[in-house]
């Protein structure tokens, strides 16, 4: 050391009591700690969090006496005759009241005619409580269909009326089909497979019924189509996604019409050897 700089130390003096007391004090404070910890850790056990219940989303019913009003509507609406326009105003008479246009804003032209072949609905949506608007495609016997929006109301007493002028509006959005989605999961690679839906596709589309049941498993009830077809090829046959197999065929009618159709498949495996469970739908429900 130089210039008569001297090391020192501090020394600090504190009583026992407190010294004793600051460790009581530290203690307790993980007393309590732990005693909350193992309180939360009970609690968590006994009952642990859980995320809140979900409300559940209401699911949407159609009105079929709804839709029939609206497609009944449409139907007579579109129809007219210029010689008897008469006929058009008692064909909307059950739609309208006193206070609405006897022909409902549709005044027919002088000469000609139209009759609606057709008409369904393709598209829906609820306006407010107890109002559903439907567009109605209805067509003539040629040419292109016609799309009128329609306004039902039901009222508090059930009844069903228009609630307001038609519209004459667009066709849904269609997209065209660059490929089709056949929701596979990949190729069959077991021959049996593939043996007993080439089989059962075949009296399938026969309508060979007694035949058919032979490769059908028990219970299991398959309609087959009224118009017979002759199965000419089994062009692909893959694993279904949601189960079952997609068997994509080649096959022709007695007047030489040829088709290229997609069935679903549901198979079973029984006493060894697989069985068919449906094919395409379940005449049952």
């Amino acid at each position: 050391m130089t210039d008569g700089a001297r090391a020192g130390v501090r020394l600090d003096t504190r009583s026992l009591r407190r010294l004793r007391a600051s460790g009581s004090l530290t203690r307790w404070v993980l007393y309590v700690a732990a005693t909350v910890g193992v309180a939360a850790t009970a609690r968590f056990a006994i009952a642990p969090p859980r995320p809140p219940i979900p409300r559940p989303v209401p699911v949407a019913v159609a009105d079929r006496a709804a839709e029939g009003f609206a497609t009944l509507f449409a139907r007579r609406y579109l129809t007219w005759d210029a010689a008897s326009p008469a006929l058009h105003e008692q064909g909307l008479t059950e739609f309208l009241g006193g206070s609405v246009d006897a022909d409902a804003g549709l005044a027919a032209p002088a000469r000609g005619s139209q009759r609606i072949a057709w008409a369904e609905i393709v598209q829906a949506r609820t306006a407010g409580p107890g109002e559903h608007v439907y567009t109605v495609a209805a067509g003539t016997a040629a040419g292109e269909p016609t799309y009128l929006s329609v306004d039902v109301v039901r009222g508090g007493s059930g009844e069903l009326r228009l609630g307001r002028y038609p519209a004459l509006v667009g066709p849904p959005l269609v997209g065209h089909a660059e490929t089709l989605d056949s929701g596979a999961a990949g190729p069959v690679s077991d021959p049996g497979v593939t043996t007993v839906v080439d089989r059962a596709l075949r009296n399938y589309l026969a309508g060979s019924g007694q035949n058919l049941a032979a490769d059908l498993a028990p219970d299991s009830v398959v309609a087959t189509p009224a118009e017979r077809l002759v199965l000419d090829r089994v062009e692909q046959l893959e694993v279904a996604r949601g189960g079952g197999v997609l068997a994509t065929v080649g096959a022709h009618d007695s007047l030489g019409t040829t088709y290229t159709l997609t069935y679903q498949v549901d198979l079973l495996r029984t006493d060894g050897r697989w069985m068919v469970g449906a094919i395409q739908t379940d005449p049952r429900t």
